[in-house]
């Protein structure tokens, strides 16, 4: 007597459909990079450092301003 489990079956099993993922969504990791190789730096839109001396204390100012201006709306 053979057991049941030893029986040779060879089943075909090619669907006749493609597997592909085109799903929807990409895996790009277009962020990739290691410790070796920073980001090039990059121009930025705007910058306290590229102000003059005149520039950075009307924008000081300006906050003080605004901030003193919500300290008395406060105490109201």
């Amino acid at each position: 007597m053979v057991p049941a489990a030893s029986h040779a079956h060879h089943h075909d099993h090619a669907h006749g459909h493609s597997h592909d993922h085109a799903h929807g969504h990409d895996h790009t990791h277009a962020h990739v990079h290691d410790a070796a190789s920073p980001h090039p730096a990059q121009a930025a839109p705007w910058s306290i450092l590229r102000m003059t001396m005149a520039g950075r204390l009307a924008a000081a100012l300006a906050v003080c301003a605004v901030l003193w201006g919500v300290v008395f709306l406060a105490m109201r």
